[in-house]
């Protein structure tokens, strides 16, 4: 009886593996209340037994998709319009897995460190933005936290939330200020995936692809096959475990396994961990930019960021460096730079002005994504300089409706240096749409530089409220 017993029971483990194994299955990135992308290819994707016959249904659309020899398919839904109406995407095989309130509209990745984590409910006037937040139409998934070693095929998450005052107090505060903007403007349904780590580096997130594009990046890409590095559990040093910070680790763990899924673009708010690299940071955004749009296989994907605002890091001269690295990173095609230097706060590495960083990405999205005029995208940025005399005159892009000092005050951090490159305190004055900069210490100058001290909360700006960035005029 115990013989027969056991036969009967491993026969129904073997039926329940096998059960288990024949299921079809997706990604986490595909759940009920998803957005998919509009006017684009979108594919849909999963595992199931090889040879068995997968069909996927929506909006119309019937597709038939094969596993391989892996057990992986693929289906592609054709390009559809922006639809705020929910529909039902079915995925069939030997189960049958039904997805429900699935809209189509704009759909953005929203990465980088804490300032992107940063929720709405830590915002400014978080009681009334929760309150207020019926907006059935944004949609949001939020992935956990994952280093891995190796490219993973899946990542958990939350799974798709829709906007509600319950749920946005976890959303991504500058990513749905954005979408907010972008829905309002378009009148669509908006998407964001929350892919983003408190305290993280540049490097993890950025895929082998993107390092070798980028040749100042050689002694990375030389060691490719070393990374991602482990170090010792903190819990128990016998264990090792994977440095999150490493390069490769949350481009494995936390973007991969969201690609190929179609987005419209990607949101980066991060630099703060690799302060003080100087131009450096502008050599590993090439690499992060351009390893995500070949991972993509989309050349020309939308990439706008945000240039950190001031902070007391007690180095006053190391993130002048990064500032000037996140603006030369407007060099790379189809970027666009949200400047925060007017809503900081010099004592919080955390901005709580998200509303205000979410615009601002909005303004180039809907200016150069969207072909929809705006008036002017940002602050003013450096173009040129003439020296006549004693005085330097500094020209500037995006000057928008003309120069202001947006208190009223005369312009501040300003500092000039003659041939000694000693920068003192300057004077500066609007002529039109230049600066034109002075010290009646400095005879002869050579150089002039603005907001180059870690806490410059500087007052240059244009008529319509955007801070200048700071910059230096010597190479």
């Amino acid at each position: 009886m115990m013989c027969k017993s056991m036969r009967l029971c491993w026969a129904t483990l073997l039926l329940l593996a096998f059960a288990a194994q024949a299921e079809v299955k997706v990604p986490a990135i595909f759940s009920s209340h998803m957005v998919l992308q509009a006017d684009q290819e979108c594919p849909v994707w999963g595992w199931a037994d090889a040879g068995e016959d997968v069909t996927v249904e929506f909006a119309g659309q019937k597709l038939a998709a094969k596993p391989d020899g892996s057990g992986k398919w693929m289906a592609r839904l054709a390009a559809m319009k922006a639809n705020a109406n929910g529909q039902v995407l079915t995925i069939r095989g030997k189960n049958t897995i039904t997805l429900e309130d699935v809209l189509v509209g704009e759909v953005w990745l929203c990465s980088g460190q804490s300032n992107m984590e940063f929720t709405v409910r830590q915002s400014d006037n978080s009681k009334d933005e929760l309150a207020s937040a019926n907006h059935p139409r944004i949609r949001h998934i939020k992935l956990q936290h994952r280093p891995s070693d190796k490219p993973m095929t899946d990542v958990p998450s939350t799974g798709w939330e829709v906007c509600t005052p319950t749920t946005v107090g976890n959303f991504t505060a500058a990513g749905y200020f954005f979408g907010r903007q972008i829905m309002k403007d378009l009148d669509v349904p908006i998407g964001l995936i929350g892919s983003n780590w408190g305290g993280t580096r540049i490097e993890p997130w950025t895929p082998p692809e993107g390092f070798k594009q980028v040749p100042a990046l050689k002694d990375i890409t030389d060691k490719l096959d070393t990374f991602p590095a482990k170090a010792p559990d903190k819990k128990d040093a016998t264990k090792m475990v994977i440095n999150h910070q490493s390069p490769l680790a949350l481009y494995n763990g936390m973007i991969f396994p969201l690609v190929p899924y179609t987005i419209r673009g990607a949101l980066w708010y991060q630099g703060e961990s690799n302060n003080g690299e100087g131009m450096l940071y502008f050599e590993k955004m090439k690499a992060l930019i351009g390893g995500w749009r070949e991972v993509w296989k989309k050349p020309d994907l939308p990439f706008y960021y945000v240039q950190i605002a001031p902070y007391t890091y007690k180095s006053p001269e190391k993130l002048p460096g990064l500032w000037e690295s996140q603006q030369a990173a407007l060099s790379i095609p189809n970027t666009g730079m949200a400047n925060t230097m007017d809503i900081g706060n010099v004592k919080n590495i955390h901005p709580t002005n998200k509303q205000e960083v979410g615009r601002r990405l909005a303004l180039w999205a809907l200016a150069k994504t969207y072909g929809k005029p705006q008036a002017v995208l940002c602050g003013p940025l450096y173009k040129s300089c003439k020296i006549d005399g004693n005085k330097v005159r500094i020209s500037f892009d995006f000057v928008g409706g003309g120069l202001t000092s947006r208190d009223g005050k005369p312009l501040t951090f300003f500092t000039i240096a003659g041939e000694d490159k000693n920068f003192v305190e300057a004077k500066a004055e609007i002529e039109g749409e230049t600066v034109v900069v002075s010290s009646d210490k400095v005879a002869k100058p050579v150089a002039v530089r603005f907001g180059w001290t870690e806490i410059a909360e500087p007052n240059l700006a244009n008529k319509e409220g955007l801070p200048a960035s700071p910059f230096r005029t010597e190479k």
